[in-house]
């Protein structure tokens, strides 16, 4: 089992990269960020992939990511090449976290983005397909929704490509047949909370690995409080992580105490 934090970068700046530091130092081996553009408003939102690169050169060791981004809110290209950069940065750390995101209205109605969640799932397998192109080889890409045509260099340090872990909400089969074909899951409880382990082994479960499933396959699931860690591990977790809600008053300094206390 492997440890993370997943921090809300709805902070200062310097505060998401000092907790990064922190919790290399305190043994954790991911930090992870969440990838908002508006969250609520109000709320000071800042961009994940440069703070994910901020925090690459003030550690050595914890692997690097989203939790989770949407890739038909950025531009498959783009984020390809974030990603690759940020494997470089880091040596070699680098994941990809993709998920439909959310709110619908906030992060992608108000910002001109398409917000209907059916048509993003359709988008997000092709902006997948378009972004390990890319970091194979050349890419000559004519589909429903994106056309490029690049040959990018550097290619990103891992090899055959940095891991790409793919959100979907409890009990939704469709997310988890679209992550069995790539190399983890991130099961999100609806409402937020944390599933349970039987839960969690329950919804594996509902789509079991085939022969094509790549393999190391990781499953990364929010901790839930109090509850042993081997218990997740018997469900199928081979991560956990745990967060903090950034409405909550002093959510920064509860997540940083957090931190300190070494799973």
């Amino acid at each position: 089992m492997r440890y993370a934090v997943s921090i809300p970068p709805f902070t200062d700046a310097a505060t998401v990269i000092a907790l990064g530091r922190e919790a290399e130092e305190a043994g954790w081996d991911g930090v992870f960020l969440w990838d908002h553009v508006q969250w609520m408003h109000g709320m000071p939102v800042h961009d994940p992939w440069v703070l994910l690169g901020a925090i690459a050169q003030a550690t050595e060791r914890v692997r690097l990511g989203t939790l989770v981004t949407p890739p038909t809110r950025r531009r498959p290209h783009t984020l390809a090449k974030q990603v690759t950069s940020l494997d470089h940065l880091s040596g070699g750390r680098a994941v990809l976290g993709v998920g439909l995101g959310e709110p619908d209205d906030l992060d992608f109605a108000d910002l001109g983005d398409e917000s209907d969640k059916k048509l993003r799932g359709v988008m997000l397998d092709e902006a997948l397909d378009v972004i390990d192109q890319l970091w194979s080889g050349p890419t000559d890409h004519v589909g429903e929704h994106y056309r490029v045509k690049a040959d990018f260099v550097p290619r990103p340090v891992q090899q055959p490509r940095p891991p790409v872990w793919v959100a979907g909400v409890v009990p939704n089969r469709r997310p988890l047949r679209r992550a069995r074909r790539w190399d983890g899951l991130v099961p999100i409880a609806p409402g937020g909370v944390a599933l349970s382990p039987q839960e969690l082994a329950d919804y594996l479960a509902l789509v079991p690995a085939d022969p094509q499933q790549p393999e190391p396959w990781d499953v990364v699931a929010h901790w839930g409080d109090g509850v042993p860690a081997d218990e997740y591990a018997d469900a199928g977790a081979t991560w956990l992580v745990v967060s903090a809600w950034p409405t909550q008053d002093g959510w920064v300094e509860g997540l940083r105490k957090v931190i300190g206390a070494v799973p």
